[in-house]
């Protein structure tokens, strides 16, 4: 007779253990369970921005594995990806009596209308064909837009001057924007500051003017310099690139000229006192 402490009883219990029963069910039918493809959520909200992600399982209730081709009837212009353990793939094996996690992610056109989106997806294989409905709902999409009002992208600027640049922002989307942040990335030594430096909310298809305040420091060196600047919000982005043509000012071309002219007066003096010894 084997006692609580046995090895014999131990032993069973390790083995039991380390069988996993309890922890099989995801991955391994019940006895008699038929093929069957689920989803955790069938319809899911998203914007045309977004991903849509449903979490399904494929069961396989035969007595043999079966090699599932996996297929989904989606809307012209959209993406269908199906993943296994984070791979991209088009077809699964799922031995018999066992199950597989699959991932479906569905990308919607950009320009795509809201509306609900019926997306049935199929898993074939030679002697089953399981279906599973999946739904998109589709609110619409995030957009940004940032330029200038004539479209122009580059501006002459004087070394130690400031400038004011109007930039537009615009939302051509279907869907509002809320705290749209400004942000640029300029030359080492220059200064930029906006104004307002956020919108609070931009709906869609209306426009809204930021003024971008450029502070040239002295001393600049003549030539091109680029900036770019960025607005944002947690949806969508957009960038202008800049170009500023620096130019140096006339007080300073003055000053060039009289020390040049200083200096070539000099010499010539020094000439004109030694050059006869």
């Amino acid at each position: 007779m084997c006692t609580l402490n046995s090895p014999l009883l131990v032993s069973g219990w390790l083995v039991l253990a380390l069988s996993g029963v309890p922890g099989t069910l995801s991955a391994q039918t019940r006895p008699g369970e038929k093929s069957s493809f689920r989803s955790s959520l069938v319809n899911i909200e998203a914007a045309a921005s977004e991903t849509f992600r449903y979490s399904t399982t494929l069961a396989n209730g035969t007595g043999q594995t079966r090699l599932y081709d996996l297929r989904a009837g989606i809307p012209d212009g959209w993406s269908v990806v199906f993943r296994v353990m984070g791979t991209p793939v088009t077809s699964v094996n799922v031995e018999a009596g066992k199950s597989q996690e699959i991932a479906v992610e569905l990308t919607a056109r950009s320009d795509s209308k809201p509306a609900r989106y019926k997306v049935p997806v199929t898993a074939i294989s030679a002697g089953d064909s399981l279906n599973l409905n999946l739904e998109a709902a589709l609110k619409g999409a995030y957009a940004l837009e940032l330029t200038t009002p004539s479209g122009r992208l580059s501006e002459e600027v004087t070394e130690g001057s400031n400038r004011e640049v109007v930039l537009t922002v615009r939302n051509p989307a279907t869907l509002p924007l809320e705290n749209v942040e400004l942000s640029s990335q300029h030359p080492t030594g220059w200064e930029v500051t906006f104004e307002p430096a956020r919108i609070d909310r931009l709906d869609p298809g209306k426009t809204s003017e930021v003024k971008a305040r450029i502070k040239v420091p002295e001393k600049t060196i003549a030539g091109d310099y680029a900036a770019t600047f960025t607005a944002k919000d947690s949806h969508a982005n957009a960038a202008a690139s800049f170009r500023f043509i620096v130019k140096t000012s006339a007080l300073s071309g003055w000053i060039g000229a009289v020390v040049i002219m200083t200096s070539v007066a000099l010499v010539y003096g020094l000439i004109r006192r030694y050059g006869r010894r």
